[in-house]
């Protein structure tokens, strides 16, 4: 429902103008540790020149509606912070009181002014109401009748002052705002609003952050030139050519390189199915430089499954794609966890997608997509006009959530100039699967590397391993003894975090500390990074062969290394192959085993439910003497969703993505069904972020993600926001886990004594 009004008018209810002429200036920012407040005219002309900024940088992409894209950006900036300019409100902003929140909602007028007849304009009014909060659900906020995008409780309030604010805005900014019939668009609904309150949103809190001297600046941003970047990756190849030893896998390799570096695709999305080990990293990388290069697009993402492959890629991105005079930092953004913080103390905490090659995780990425939450929503903006390689894409999202990621693909391919390549050395393509695609099932998702040479990599994978099954439930001591009785070294893949550290545990008590090593995300990242190159050196050396890798299947994709024999706690079937690439991944041995077992739940043993549906299927198919191969990765997704559907809470995103219902897309659309928050493990780095010397790439090298069911059990005290401090005890094998199993040993041993 619109609101009347009269805005632009000069009056306002008796005494309030003279309030405000008595005062010798209007605020934006209180006055804060020696810092004096920010002025409420530089604020907004700083988010009005940053946000059409971004915005003219994103809109450039955009297919259609790149000038209401502008022009409502424009109207959100302009009148975002109107509420400020309240009298009680600019007390507090003054300096004259001292209050943590403002008096008055400050939101509730930019909407309020959005909302009145003469210059109606709902998107802009949901966007300013926005930004603080996030997106509501539209459906419920249909349901507020005349008070639509407006907080009931203050809006006649401010609809008597509203007047009066906008005299006074007017007479402040001299920058005449007033842009109209921008909301009929032909753009995605949804995915345009996101875009919208990212440009906004990321232009006021960068502004904000340069007043208080947190600096963010954008001015130098360093560019993608993909022309440059590609010859540094042929140089790099031609270089490995010389100092690999001959053979067929180096074949394979070389040919793949070119393959993918000279394909030439014409479509929006793509894909690449090669093995592992044939090195589509790279190759798949030049592929990206080059059409960068032909259709102009400003960024490359790498999305990937799990954290320390991150730490693997970006180390050789840096080495070979940095330019000379450049950061390396720079040029490959290392992001892990997202550490979005809505804090002003903190927000510079908040990780950005500004560099020219991004590398995060499929979580982090989805899960913005999916965001309502301004601080996460902040980096959006910087996605339109990118190449993105969704590696090992098989492990990058659950069945239940593709319909909706699919959705989104094709909306920034299509809308916003993104270009895709899903590739993984078991890839399934979901895209052919009715229940994922819907009625779109004639989208077309050209291979990049040619049937010929995909046929002669497949045939090199079958002769590597072999594929075997135990039926038999192992509890801890079975597994230890199983495991320590064959010839190593041995890589043992568990499904849950307790369960591997657990393992791990019980194999350094029973075999050494010496034969085992552990890698999963209880490590924080500079501690997994040190277990890599520990298990690399360890592997090189042919004469250490009895020890073991405990790890979750964050070891699965994307990491360069080769064990005699596999262990794999049943799950899915891409998860199987996945590991299989870590197993005799030169060929050296004639058809290497690896093994699949389920655990007997015993102590810390524990099963992941959220692998049960996959793990059913896969067992079927071993119980029916099924060959194993990458072949059926497809079908073992349609065969999962044919025996146990899609969970209705999954089939409802797609609906409340359509309806614009934003907090329920968030809510349901998890990559990981357990919610985790981000925990210092070092008490000198909680002094340091206290102290505000702590920057968001310290951050991730220096912190772990937690489940809330842990912060919650064991009462870990938050620091701010939602950053802990883990106080349970850590070390560099087990990592936050050797603190939790010390805390189970007690109480056994404490109920043993009873």
């Amino acid at each position: 429902m619109r609101q009347n009004g009269t805005a632009g008018g000069t009056g306002g209810p008796s005494g309030i103008d003279c309030r405000f002429s008595s005062m010798t200036g209007y605020f934006a920012h209180s006055p804060k540790n020696g810092i004096a407040a920010q002025t409420y005219a530089a604020h907004i002309r700083g988010v009005l020149l940053l946000a059409r900024r971004y915005a003219k940088e994103a809109g450039s992409y955009l297919v259609k509606d790149d000038m209401k894209f502008l022009r409502l950006i424009e109207n959100v900036a302009a009148f975002h912070d109107l509420g400020k300019l309240d009298e009680e409100n600019q007390k507090v902003l003054s300096g004259e009181l001292s209050a943590s929140v403002l008096p008055l909602n400050h939101v509730d007028a930019g909407a309020a002014y959005w909302l009145q007849d003469q210059h109606f304009s709902a998107l802009t009014a949901a966007v300013i109401q926005a930004h603080h909060r996030g997106f509501p659900d539209f459906t419920a906020e249909q349901n507020k009748g005349d008070f639509i995008f407006r907080d009931a409780a203050i809006a006649r309030l401010v609809d008597s002052k509203l007047s009066v604010y906008d005299d006074l805005h007017q007479r402040l900014i001299h920058d005449p705002i007033c842009f109209t019939n921008c909301d009929e668009i032909s753009s995605d609904r949804s995915v345009f609003l996101r875009m919208l309150l990212s440009c906004v949103v990321d232009a006021d809190h960068t502004d904000t952050s340069h007043h208080y001297t947190k600096n963010q600046s954008k001015d130098e941003q360093i560019q993608l030139q993909p022309d440059k970047r590609l010859k540094q990756v042929n140089q790099y190849i031609e270089q490995l050519k010389k100092t690999s030893d001959a053979g067929e896998r180096n074949r394979l390799r070389e040919l793949m390189y070119v393959a993918c570096r000279d394909s030439l695709v014409f479509a929006k999305i793509s894909s690449c199915d090669s093995p592992v080990g044939t090195g589509k990293t790279l190759a798949i990388l030049a592929h990206l430089l080059v059409l960068a290069q032909k259709r102009g697009l400003r960024r490359i993402f790498v999305i990937q499954p799990f954290t320390h492959v991150i730490e693997q890629t970006v180390e050789t991105y840096r080495e070979i794609l940095t330019l000379p005079g450049e950061n390396p930092e720079e040029v490959v953004a290392e992001l892990h966890h997202r550490a979005d913080f809505e804090n002003e103390n903190i927000r510079h905490l908040t990780a950005l997608w500004q560099a020219p090659i991004v590398v995060t995780t499929a979580v982090a990425f989805f899960e913005t997509l999916a965001s309502d939450s301004p601080a996460a929503l902040r980096r959006l903006h910087e996605l339109p006009g990118s190449a993105i390689f969704v590696d090992e894409s098989h492990a990058a999202l659950p069945a239940a959530l593709l319909p909706m990621a699919w959705k989104w693909m094709k909306v920034l391919a299509n809308e916003w100039n993104c270009y895709w390549v899903l590739a993984s050395g078991s890839l399934s393509r979901f895209w052919t699967i009715k229940a994922i695609a819907g009625d779109q099932l004639n989208f077309e998702v050209p291979e990049i590397v040619d049937a010929n040479l995909r046929k002669q990599l497949a045939i090199y994978e079958r002769q590597r391993v072999v594929y075997r099954y135990d039926p038999k439930a192992k509890s801890t001591a079975e597994l230890v003894e199983w495991i320590s009785s064959v010839p190593g070294p041995r890589l043992v893949i568990m499904n849950t975090i307790d369960s591997a550290a657990f393992l791990a545990h019980q194999l350094a008590k029973t075999c050494g500390r010496t034969k085992v090593e552990h890698l999963s995300k209880s490590l924080k990242s500079e501690d997994r990074e040190a277990t890599l190159r520990k298990v690399r050196l360890r592997l090189e050396n042919k004469a250490d062969c009895d020890w073991t890798l405990v790890a979750t299947s964050c070891i699965e994709a994307g990491v360069d290394l080769s064990f005699r024999i596999g262990f794999h706690e049943l799950s899915s079937l891409a998860s199987l192959l996945q590991i299989a690439g870590r197993i005799n991944r030169e060929g050296l041995l004639e058809r290497a085993e690896v093994w699949t077992f389920t655990i007997a739940e015993d102590g810390m043993l524990k099963q992941n439910p959220g692998l049960k549906q996959a793990g059913e299927v896969l067992k079927h198919y071993f119980e029916k003497g099924q060959v194993i191969s990458p072949e059926l990765t497809t079908q073992a997704i349609a065969d999962e969703i044919a025996l146990y559907g899609l969970n209705s809470k999954y089939k409802n995103i797609l609906t409340n993505e359509t309806l614009q219902n934003f907090v329920s897309v968030e809510r349901d659309f998890k990559v990981i069904e357990s919610n985790t928050n981000v925990a210092l493990v070092d008490k000198e780095w909680v002094s340091k972020l206290s102290g505000g010397d702590l920057n968001w790439h310290e951050l991730q090298k220096v912190s772990v993600e937690i489940s809330k069911y842990k912060l919650n059990h064991f009462k870990i005290s938050k620091i701010i926001d939602d950053l802990y401090y883990w106080n349970l005890g850590y070390d560099d094998f087990l990592g936050y886990m050797a603190g939790v199993i010390k805390q189970k040993e007690a109480q056994t041993e404490f109920k043993n004594l009873k």
